[in-house]
């Protein structure tokens, strides 16, 4: 079954969030988390289940995973046709509960 990777508005703003943040001091590095954080949600596809349950997620039906990447949390969600990318948050923020 192929799935493909979602990105809802919201998140999209959150990475973009980040981007410009990391854009302050460094357009290099701004490019690069950009690039490697996009790059590896597309391998979700191959094997979404690579990551652990995601440990904030409340109620996790096992469906809600996430992993670290330069300091960035990235959290999504499988279904049977989608890779939702839930959040992306920076990891030494203090940790939300959904």
């Amino acid at each position: 079954m192929v799935r493909e990777v979602i990105w809802p508005k919201i998140v999209q703003n959150q990475l973009s969030k980040a981007y410009e943040y990391i854009l302050k001091d460094s357009s290099q590095n701004a490019e690069k988390v950009k690039k490697d954080i996009l790059a590896s949600t597309h391998k979700l596809v191959a094997n979404p289940e690579m990551h652990s349950l995601d440990k904030y997620r409340k109620n996790n039906d096992g469906s809600f995973r996430a992993y670290e990447l330069h300091r960035y949390r990235i959290a999504y969600q499988i279904t049977k046709t989608q890779i939702i990318i839930v959040r992306v948050r920076h990891s030494k923020r203090i940790p939300k509960v959904y």
